[in-house]
């Protein structure tokens, strides 16, 4: 922190955190923060801002105008100038509005225009980079409402993990961290006035044409009322989802490599023995191990039914020219003849 900065209890509790797991946000790395000017990323920045020295970090701010209102062009003008004023480094994106008509089109251009730019600094030979957002507590509780509704499965229900991947092409090396998971929307809010920081208004927060929105003006408040902290509560549940998820696919990579040979095929025998749960969970995890895209959940019920105890053998062609094939003793994918 530079001379003058108060040591607030925000730097602390964040700077403690990442002293217990300082693989979310790395030594001397590029942190790359999403910038939006709302209260949640304003608040991560001031922090980052004032941790930075502590922990050695390059920071390079971003922020995607997305045109949803016709302030958007104004906003992103004004947080360059601020941006200015702090000496932080700011890279601005506008988007096309036939891109952005939708949250989910928006989201994927997001993080487009971030891994775009984070290849642009591994170009100038930065090795280590993290992209950050500001997501809270409060925002995991609405994706765990929304992923409810909408139905969903565990890995749904751990969704806004506190590190993954960028994007797929996890061969990059650019994680994305979310270190503010544990504070509310009301926690930054209070951020933002301790260390006095501007902070932007989008009117498209408050449009109820986004699901994500109604959940936040109509639903979670109703809750607040009934059972206060249920936010926080619901956040952490989706946590302990997250982290029962990781646990459930490191139990079955070492279940099929028990039940694979040196030739890659399965043990038709040893899952026969298994529940139906179990062996359809095994099947699709070997399936997409060896590069089998996503089967419906019908497909994967056959499957997992024709190769049962006191069926004949069998076989059944895949999507991507494959070919998935079972005998007495084995199951096995092969190339399409």
């Amino acid at each position: 922190m530079t001379a003058g900065t108060p040591w607030l209890n925000w730097h602390n509790r964040l700077h403690r955190q990442l002293l217990q797991d300082p693989q979310w946000l790395p030594k001397s790395s590029t942190l790359v923060l999403a910038v939006s000017g709302g209260q949640d990323s304003m608040a991560l920045l001031g922090l980052l801002r004032d941790l930075r020295r502590r922990h050695q970090w390059t920071l390079q701010l971003w922020h995607g105008d997305h045109g949803w209102h016709p302030g958007s062009a104004q906003i992103a003008r004004e947080l360059q100038k601020w941006c200015q004023d702090q000496q932080l480094e700011l890279s601005l994106s506008r988007a096309d509005v036939s891109i952005t008509s939708s949250e989910s089109k928006a989201r994927d251009w997001r993080y487009a225009e971030l891994t775009r730019l984070c290849q642009q600094r591994q170009t100038n030979g930065e090795a280590r980079i993290t992209v950050v957002t500001g997501h809270t507590a409060s925002d995991r509780a609405e994706t765990l409402l929304m992923q409810l509704s909408r139905g969903t499965d565990l890995a749904g229900l751990g969704s806004l993990r506190r590190q993954r991947p960028l994007n797929a092409d996890a061969g990059n090396g650019i994680q994305l961290s979310r270190p503010l998971l544990d504070f509310s929307r009301d926690e930054t809010a209070s951020i933002c006035h301790d260390l006095q920081l501007p902070v932007w208004l989008d009117p498209s927060n408050s449009d109820p044409h986004f699901d994500r929105n109604r959940i936040r003006q109509e639903v979670l408040p109703v809750l607040e009322a009934l059972h206060p902290g249920c936010s926080q509560r619901m956040a952490a549940l989706s946590e302990r989802m997250s982290q029962v998820r990781d646990t459930q696919l490191a139990l079955v990579e070492l279940s099929v490599q028990q039940l694979q040979s040196t030739a890659g095929q399965l043990q038709r025998l040893a899952l026969q023995q298994q529940p139906a749960a179990v062996r359809r969970t095994l099947l699709l995890h070997w399936l997409q191990s060896q590069g089998v895209g996503s089967l419906s959940a019908r497909q994967l019920e056959e499957l997992s039914a024709a190769i049962a105890t006191g069926q004949p053998p069998g076989e059944r062609h895949l999507a991507g020219g494959r070919r998935i094939h079972w005998c007495r003793n084995w199951v096995q994918l092969d190339e399409q003849d």
